[in-house]
């Protein structure tokens, strides 16, 4: 790995017209030398995140047209990708994440790309890929990721209720997980429900993928043996009655997420880039059905050949945006810098980097 590695930055704003933002994504991304690295039948998958129903933060089709543009001039195999969600919703199997995808403009007619959901119409298409590592011998990767020959990491930038930002590596670590990939990484860190606060109303219920979450008498409880730490109940509680039991659970799992993006950039052997967007940059990630107010100005689009220094740079860029105060911890007091340690100890990136503004 480079002492140093070079993070490509694009200033720009969500009000820009998206042929603007567009065209700046694209200058990012050709910046890293990446797309010269792509052969014709190279199957190449897009990992983005589609939004949940109702999220407004989420990656626009629109603001991706130079650089897929620039993709399929080479590559007649490229796709757009996720994997199904560990929660109850829209996005847990591939028939409704396919529609909730169109819904967002994301079709084949508007992007020029078919959409394939890596793990199976269930969640349950998985390979293991093994390597001895801290935290993990071993993660459960959705099949279709790993049957690709190139991967170009498409990020919204926001924070996150359990890893402090979600970026690059949360992208790759978690989301190219399937479905037991997720539990196994979420399965570290368990709730607790304060009585006094808590109405009863039994609106978290739904979400909890494990039925883990029964009433009881004036409030709900959590059955300790059935939790897989998902935190999908914090999101759906309006009254704030459900906390985390943090003490080290958060930096095991980043480190578990950093782990198995490790094992997914593996396989791809430096073929792999990163592009992020730091424009509404959210106090919860794309998973939240319903609009959401920035924490911080918009700052622009940042790509990079190592998830480790755009993560890095991306936080930085926002602690710097909001003059020296972290904007990503005043909405969840977390620590985020676990996954770039880890990341950097394990070699999955550096933290060290070159800010290259493109012209």
């Amino acid at each position: 790995m480079s002492a140093e590695a070079v993070v490509h930055f694009a200033p720009a704003e969500g009000r820009e017209p998206a042929g603007s933002l567009s065209e700046k994504a694209r200058k990012a991304y050709l910046a890293t030398g990446f797309n010269d690295r792509l052969a014709e039948g190279d199957f190449t998958a897009l990992k983005i995140h589609f939004g949940e129903a109702g999220n407004t933060g989420h990656i626009k089709p629109a603001w991706l047209g130079g650089l897929v543009r620039e993709v399929r001039g080479k590559t007649s195999r490229a796709f757009l990708t996720d994997s199904n969600t560990l929660y109850v919703g829209r996005r847990s199997n591939s028939i409704d994440h396919l529609r909730l995808a169109w819904s967002h403009g994301f079709t084949p007619e508007a992007t020029g790309l078919p959409i394939i959901i890596a793990d199976g119409l269930i969640g349950r298409d998985k390979r293991e890929p093994r390597s001895a590592q801290a935290r993990t011998s071993s993660s459960k990767i959705a099949s279709a990721i790993l049957d690709a020959d190139a991967m170009i990491v498409l990020s919204h930038v926001t924070g996150h209720v359990q890893t402090g930002i979600g970026a690059a590596i949360k992208n790759v670590g978690m989301g190219c997980a399937s479905r037991a990939g997720k539990l196994e990484q979420h399965s570290v860190a368990h709730p607790r429900v304060d009585a006094k606060r808590c109405l009863d109303c039994g609106a978290c219920m739904p979400f909890c993928p494990e039925d883990a979450i029964v009433q009881a008498e004036g409030h709900v409880v959590i059955d300790p043996a059935k939790c897989v730490g998902c935190g999908e109940c914090l999101v759906a509680c309006k009254h704030g009655a459900i906390k985390m039991r943090w003490d080290q659970d958060s930096l095991r799992l980043q480190e578990m997420m950093a782990e198995y993006a490790k094992r997914v950039l593996d396989h791809f052997k430096g073929r792999a880039v990163f592009v992020s967007f730091l424009i509404q940059v959210t106090k919860d990630c794309d998973c939240m059905a319903k609009s959401q107010k920035p924490i911080a100005p918009d700052i622009g689009v940042l790509a990079s050949l190592d998830p480790v220094a755009i993560d890095q740079a991306a936080a930085d860029l926002l602690v710097a945006a909001g003059g020296g105060r972290d904007p990503l911890r005043a909405g969840y007091d977390i620590d985020w810098s676990g996954q770039l340690a880890h990341g950097q100890r394990i070699g999955l990136g550096t933290r060290s980097y070159r800010l290259a503004e493109t012209a």
